[in-house]
């Protein structure tokens, strides 16, 4: 760079050459010397037989991926797990928003662990965005206790726009959770309404974490999450909140008796606890226990789990038929054009649907 002020004019004034800086990478690094070694199909099964937290963790993003690659792989993965799988009790707990679900879970699974012993895993559903698509995956940070847990595996998933309050594959985690020597097995929902229950397809038992004074006697007696739910539990009865616990709780006993007797012949028992301070955790764990002795001493328990089978083998191919069509490359070039058309007004959203599908036929 010429410098004007070195010139002889300035006699006196020496302005001199900047430092070079050097480069922001070390020029001793070799590329690829830190490259995580991609394990096989026959490598992930055997590390997540062993319990390896590690291995089991990239299993579980492997089989979350929509890649069309990684799917091949994770189906090989869950084939191979299926035999180690089945000697868990899965256990379902959902709510509406704010019911102290993760609290609640904290609690539950250091009674469960300190009474019981063996391996808990809490899959941890969270909401995501319509908008950004993503999720803040912060339920763990209210399981402070469970966190530090060497016998806990704590695994937060994004919904990613699956409906009924548990991500898309949710059920092949648990397979992968039960493998790795997983004998109970939490799955938190996102904070659910009336009508989400995909939950109770693939659990062995449906908590519902209510509140006080979320609505009416009106409300107890609604259809949807209520009448599927094997226990309900009224959360934050302490303090000042005593007593509107237990009223609520007496409501939501009476609405139960409006409801058709469940196919198991369990008649489902309304509690109160708090999560925040501990109190009533064993008499919620004794009614869980007391439950699924029930179950399996009138083989509703091998009933319930066959018949989830059944229903996501139908939910398999549901999903497979629309990730075929829409992943079929005609049906991807002329999608745009159908959709402007629809925007135009020239054809109408049925009729668009009706054409799109009569081509993917090939009729």
């Amino acid at each position: 760079m010429d410098h004007p002020e070195n010139s002889k004019e300035y006699a006196g004034l020496q302005v001199n050459e900047g430092v070079v800086q050097p480069s922001n990478i070390n020029p001793y690094l070799k590329r690829g010397r830190f490259r995580r070694r991609e394990l096989s199909a026959a490598d992930m099964v055997e590390g997540i037989v062993k319990g390896d937290v590690t291995i089991l963790s990239q299993a579980v993003t492997l089989v979350e991926s929509v890649n069309p690659d990684h799917q091949a792989k994770a189906q090989e993965v869950i084939e191979k797990c299926l035999p180690y799988s089945g000697n868990s009790v899965r256990i379902g707990i959902s709510g509406v928003p704010g019911a102290g679900k993760s609290t609640s879970i904290d609690e539950f699974g250091v009674h469960v662990l300190d009474c019981f012993g063996g391996k808990l895993a809490v899959l941890a559903i969270d909401p995501s965005s319509e908008r950004s698509k993503g999720s803040i995956l912060g339920d763990k940070t209210r399981m402070e206790k469970l966190a530090v847990r060497k016998e806990s595996f704590i695994r937060p998933s994004p919904s990613a726009g699956s409906l009924g309050g548990v991500a898309r594959k949710t059920r092949e985690t648990i397979i992968l959770c039960e493998a790795a020597g997983y004998d109970k097995i939490f799955v938190e929902t996102v904070g659910v309404g009336q009508s989400e229950t995909a939950c109770h397809s693939m659990v062995d038992f449906f908590l519902l974490i209510q509140l006080a004074g979320t609505g009416d006697e009106l409300q107890g007696i609604k259809r949807g999450i209520m009448e599927i739910s094997d226990g309900i539990v009224i959360n934050k009865c302490d303090g000042n909140n005593v007593d509107k616990c237990h009223i609520a709780a007496t409501n939501f006993r009476n609405a139960l008796h409006f409801f058709p007797a469940p196919e198991s012949g369990w008649q489902p028992k309304v509690l109160c606890y708090s999560g925040f301070y501990g109190t009533g955790i064993k008499e919620v764990w004794d009614m869980i226990y007391e439950y699924f002795d029930f179950v399996k001493d009138n083989g509703y328990f091998e009933y319930r789990r066959n018949e989830q089978n059944k229903y996501w083998m139908y939910e398999t191919i549901n999903e497979n038929l629309r990730n075929n069509f829409y992943n079929n490359s005609m049906i991807q070039q002329q999608m745009k054009e159908y959709e402007q058309r629809v925007l135009r007004g020239e054809k109408t959203s049925f009729a668009a649907a009706n054409d799109l599908l009569q081509m993917y036929y090939g009729k």
